[in-house]
């Protein structure tokens, strides 16, 4: 059976504070997974307000969910989902308190082993009702990690004749069968054989070792590789299912038409030497080579992954305003860099991940050493807290890219941007729409800029009546600042203007105040304050349950 990949990012669904200790006993039988709960109830990894559209849509996503609450409550949840059988995520339903586990949809998706697993991590007896393996102890159906079914259906009608009373024998190395209770026979009409060739015979359950590798030493089209792998194919009477993963030299590793050969073939694409103990079935004069392992190859040990460097943005601290694809970052990386206070927001972690917390005025140093991480394969984030590209961490590994731009590792790194929310959105948010019409925003820290310069820009927004908002407003070294930025803007401000302060936003403690131009003093923010200064047009008005003002920005202009 295959049992369920650390890696996999499992959903952990809860609905009340009273399952929240069985939940973080799962999580920890699944590094990396994440406690969804429901927002009103239970403080989690991850927050959501509605079960069913959230159940729908991990499940559309083949997410793996442990429900912590009744199986019926799961299956109304997920019916309308159910009519698409391409593909069945597994789902499991768990009592709050731990005393029951019941695998509800996925068994060809290893439910049943997670059952057991997650029933061994809880100390009880799993609830299986799958046939087959209630009889045999294992699902003929869901062979392990490096093995592949070739026909489901077949299988299933191969199950139901040995439900029935049939016989078979076991051809071929397949190590997890031998404690399995089949009923066999030596002259079985029904035979499990387990080879990378295809068959034919009649009655035969044809399961595949992933054990062939394609090596590229030579780029041509992409159409030619993929003609030559399926020459081997038929030559050799190979099932494709049979292959492992696509293997080139290091040298090759920014090919972008290998990526797509290996995405067309499905396998992973692994940078490196072909190890010892491969027998080669073709090699061919155009660079490709077919080499054949005795057993089923790990894509892992063959060399080195491109590398990846995401740079994300944590939103303004609260699990909710971090972007789905920020999460699914860090849920996949295998190193973690930034801030140390950044870093610690970003979690839970799996024990396999590696934290690289660093000062927070070390930015292009940790910007090198992602990369120099990501060029030995590794799936590196980098963190910022709110918008990576504000103020932030993606003009620093931007930097060190332009600065390295020679360094051909570097460049073979698949870098991506992920935007989060930033400090002023969020801020903005709370106190209604003050960004509404043309805004700036600008630093008042002069630590990589003179404070001449933050002068200049600052007088030319406010002659411009731009709404503005201040990002690192004053620190103990520099407290001066902030009153000195608002006497530039009192120049061409009424008293009046509209100021938004938002301190903590989405983190505990979080304060929302609005004030005027006139009352504002540096004494009133620190560097976990957002100031918000409004334009000539700015207004406010009450809201209706009495706690403070709504403050928007017109969207028009007189």
């Amino acid at each position: 059976m295959t049992a369920l990949n650390d890696q996999v990012p499992v959903a952990i669904v809860v609905l009340g504070a009273g399952a929240i200790d069985t939940a973080r006993r799962i999580q920890a039988r699944y590094p990396g997974s994440l406690v969804h709960g429901l927002e009103s109830r239970v403080p989690a990894d991850v927050a959501f307000t509605e079960l069913g559209p959230h159940l729908r849509e991990l499940y559309a996503h083949n997410t793996p969910i442990i429900a912590l609450c009744a199986a019926g409550i799961v299956i109304r949840c997920l019916a309308s989902a159910l009519a698409d059988k391409s593909f069945e995520a597994p789902v499991l339903a768990v009592a709050e308190d731990g005393s029951a586990v019941v695998p509800l949809l996925g068994g060809l998706g290893g439910v049943n082993v997670m059952a057991r697993e997650i029933a061994a991590a809880l100390d009880v007896a799993p609830a299986i009702t799958t046939s087959g393996e209630l009889r045999f102890g294992t699902c003929l159906l869901n062979p392990p990690a490096g093995y592949v079914l070739a026909d489901i259906e077949l299988g299933k009608r191969f199950v139901s004749d040995l439900l029935a009373g049939a016989t078979t024998r076991v051809e071929g190395h397949a190590p997890w069968l031998n404690a399995a209770d089949l009923p066999r026979a030596k002259d079985a009409s029904l035979a499990i054989r387990i080879t990378p060739h295809t068959s034919e015979v009649p009655g035969e359950l044809m399961i595949h070792p992933r054990c062939v590798v394609v090596c590229v030493t030579a780029l041509s089209s992409v159409d030619s590789i993929l003609e030559r792998v399926s020459q081997t194919w038929r030559e050799h009477r190979l099932s494709p299912m049979s292959l492992a993963a696509v293997l080139a030299p290091l040298s090759m590793i920014a090919s972008a038409p290998l990526a797509d050969v290996a995405q067309a073939l499905d396998v992973p694409l692994r940078f490196g030497t072909l190890p010892a103990g491969f027998e080669t079935l073709e090699s061919h004069d155009d660079g490709i080579v077919i080499a054949l392992a005795p057993q089923p190859v790990d894509p892992t040990t063959l060399g080195q992954a491109r590398g990846t460097l995401t740079v994300i943005g944590l939103g303004p601290g609260s699990a909710d305003l971090m972007v789905p694809a920020a999460r699914r970052a860090l849920t996949q990386a295998d190193d973690v860099l930034g801030y140390e206070t950044y870093v610690r927001m970003a979690g839970p972690f799996a024990p396999h991940q590696v934290l690289h917390c660093t000062d927070n005025r070390e930015e292009m140093q940790r910007a090198r050493h992602a990369f120099e991480l990501a060029s030995t394969g590794h799936n590196v984030v980098v963190v910022s807290s709110g918008d990576p590209g504000v103020f932030a961490m993606a003009a620093a590994v931007l930097e060190a890219l332009d600065e390295g731009r020679d360094n051909a590792l570097w460049n073979a790194v698949q870098l991506q941007v992920v935007p989060g929310v930033s400090a002023a959105l969020a801020t903005a948010a709370r106190a209604g729409a003050p960004l509404g019409h043309d805004f700036c925003m600008l630093s008042l820290s002069d630590n990589l800029k003179p404070w001449v310069v933050i002068e200049t820009r600052l007088r030319h927004a406010a002659q411009a009546d731009l709404v503005m908002a201040f990002y690192n407003p004053v620190s103990r070294a520099r407290p001066w600042q902030l009153d000195r930025a608002l006497d530039i803007v009192r120049e061409h401000r009424s008293g009046g203007t509209l100021i938004v302060l938002g301190r903590n936003i989405g983190r505990p403690g979080e304060t929302l105040t609005t004030t005027t131009l006139d009352k504002l003093h540096s004494s009133q923010v620190d560097m976990r304050t957002m100031v918000i200064v409004g334009s000539s047009t700015t207004r406010s008005f009450p809201r209706s349950n009495g706690d403070g003002d709504w403050v928007y920005t017109p969207r028009w202009y007189e």
